[in-house]
């Protein structure tokens, strides 16, 4: 994963920390310019839960911590989840496992 201030050459998401988890994890994105970032995690059927990020965002590296809640902060299930990012006119998405 990359570390420091600068600005990375590509959109980067990296895999979740800790992956399973239970209580809370912690997801790390780069961003190569500035612009509207959004993070969305959803289910295994494809279902919105919950958006992490959605705003304007300086390029660099940035983390967010999801707590294994829905966007009204209830508490999921154990299941597969992926998570998203949209930002610079691409995205990239990756999966985790929650074990509670």
């Amino acid at each position: 994963m990359p570390r420091g201030t600068e600005a990375p050459e590509d959109l980067g998401l990296y895999q979740n920390a800790p992956n399973p988890f239970a209580g809370s994890t912690t997801i790390q994105y780069a961003l190569p310019s500035a612009g509207h970032a959004r993070l969305a995690i959803f289910d295994v059927t494809g279902r919105l839960v919950t958006v992490l990020v959605d705003e304007e965002q300086s390029a660099g590296v940035r983390t967010a911590t999801w707590d294994g809640t829905d966007s009204e902060g209830n508490e999921l299930p154990s299941g597969i989840y992926f998570y998203s990012l949209t930002a610079a006119n691409q995205m990239r998405t990756m999966k985790m496992l929650r074990l509670k």
